[in-house]
């Protein structure tokens, strides 16, 4: 009887058991995410900040033990971006696409059951498109080293914190940091939610993940 109570508790505690798993380095991920960017003023015009709402898709790869690669891509648009006149006020609005891709590699070294310690250096390619006008999509590459933690807080619940120095044509010499949230539904998939601020750049996301 007491073999039996035993298993019958080991297989109840099982879901939550699996939900405490280490941190996955291997998942793709997919949702809805806005890509806001300040511009700066032009002979004297005001331009709203570019507020550009769509979508992402994601994913991680481990590997090795201590090793992983990931990337994404971020687009999204803004169909009313006011721009201004001193006086007058409102003169006019235009449309803008704005995407950005990212591709990097990371290290990641246990500190804890539950904490990582995160190390990544990525690429990121940036393009802005005003529609309707004859000069076509503004693009710059830039390079990005990141460092942070992730921690699980909860059996099913994770988050992270990274700060970022980010360098090129788009980000020159900016400071930033993101900070993100996982709610894990089972072992393999969870509800995600991440948001970067610093400098003249925003972004935030949510979405789904599978982690693998």
């Amino acid at each position: 009887m007491k073999k039996e109570l035993a298993l019958a508790l080991a297989l109840a505690v099982a879901p939550t058991a699996a939900l405490a798993d280490g941190h996955s380095y291997t998942y793709l991920e997919a949702g809805y995410a806005q890509l806001e960017q300040e511009l700066p003023g032009l002979d004297g015009f005001e331009v709203e900040d570019i507020k550009a709402g769509g979508f992402f898709i994601g994913g991680s790869a481990a590997v090795s033990p201590s090793l992983h690669v990931f990337g994404a891509y971020r687009k999204g648009d803004d169909d009313d971006l006011v721009v201004s006149a001193p006086v007058v006020g409102p003169i006019g609005s235009a449309s803008i696409d704005m995407s950005q891709a990212v591709l990097g590699m990371g290290y990641h070294h246990g500190l804890s059951e539950r904490t990582d310690l995160v190390a990544e250096l990525s690429w990121l390619n940036t393009e802005i498109d005003v529609k309707g006008d004859d000069e076509g999509a503004q693009k710059g590459d830039d390079v990005r080293a990141a460092v942070g933690v992730r921690h699980n807080i909860a059996n099913n619940v994770e988050v992270w914190i990274k700060g970022n120095y980010t360098d090129g044509d788009v980000y020159d010499g900016a400071f930033s940091a993101s900070a993100g949230l996982q709610y894990k539904l089972t072992s393999n998939w969870g509800l995600v939610a991440e948001a970067e601020g610093g400098g003249d750049s925003a972004m935030f996301a949510v979405g789904a993940r599978a982690s693998f």
